[in-house]
């Protein structure tokens, strides 16, 4: 992720604005992401205040006709925020690593010069932290994943990936909701329910929830 000195803000049509936050990829700066998300969402004229991966996105009611003065109130509240901590719940997913899903596990390994069972090992060691919501209904980006298990996103996506897909991309790690494309190496999967129309909140995690990955079988 690129860093800068300053939040980057830019308009998306006339009903939304992005906040595009300065620094790392870690909790200690999604946790400002969130507290300026709590307080941008009682402001006036906003539907919602969106949480991503060190942005926020704004929707308006109506577009604002004091731009200026909205973006001065976006970054005092970004100079303010002191970071918010979510009490979420703990989920434990179990996990089959390797197999015709997780058919990329070799692959990381190869890269990372590690043996299989070290990549399963590193990847289900830590308790992961539901950043953000996005990409598709229910999908999570987690923070949290060791450095040693980085890998590049694919050059060319997949036009298919299996839902339960436990992926990495970069320096990131995630599980898909749903079957789509993706440009992450899946190394596993999980048959555990992300998303469902039908249930009174439909996703079934939310950002300060936190995952641990149980190791349930290792098919080389």
């Amino acid at each position: 992720m690129t860093a800068f000195d300053k939040p980057r803000i830019s308009l998306l049509g006339t009903s939304a604005l992005l906040f595009e936050a300065p620094g790392t990829f870690d909790l200690p700066h999604q946790r400002r992401i969130w507290a300026l998300a709590a307080a941008a969402s009682k402001w006036p004229d906003i539907r919602e205040a969106i949480p991503g991966i060190t942005n926020l996105m704004l929707t308006f009611e109506t577009p604002p006709r004091e731009l200026d003065a909205l973006i001065a109130a976006l970054n005092d509240g970004w100079d303010a925020a002191e970071g918010l901590a979510i009490g979420g719940r703990e989920i434990r997913l179990p996990v089959t690593y390797g197999g015709e899903i997780g058919s990329s596990l070799q692959a990381v390994a190869d890269h990372c010069s590690l043996s299989i069972d070290d990549v399963v090992a590193i990847h289900a060691a830590p308790l992961y932290t539901v950043f953000a919501l996005g990409s598709h209904p229910g999908y999570c980006y987690l923070g949290g994943m060791d450095q040693r298990i980085t890998m590049p996103r694919r050059q060319t996506p997949l036009q298919r990936s299996a839902g339960g897909s436990v992926s990495i991309g970069g320096s990131q790690t995630g599980v898909s909701a749903s079957p789509g494309p993706s440009g992450w190496h899946a190394i596993g999967h999980t048959s555990w329910t992300f998303f469902d129309p039908s249930w009174p909140t439909p996703a079934a995690l939310a950002p300060g929830d936190t995952i641990r990955f149980e190791i349930r079988q290792v098919i080389r």
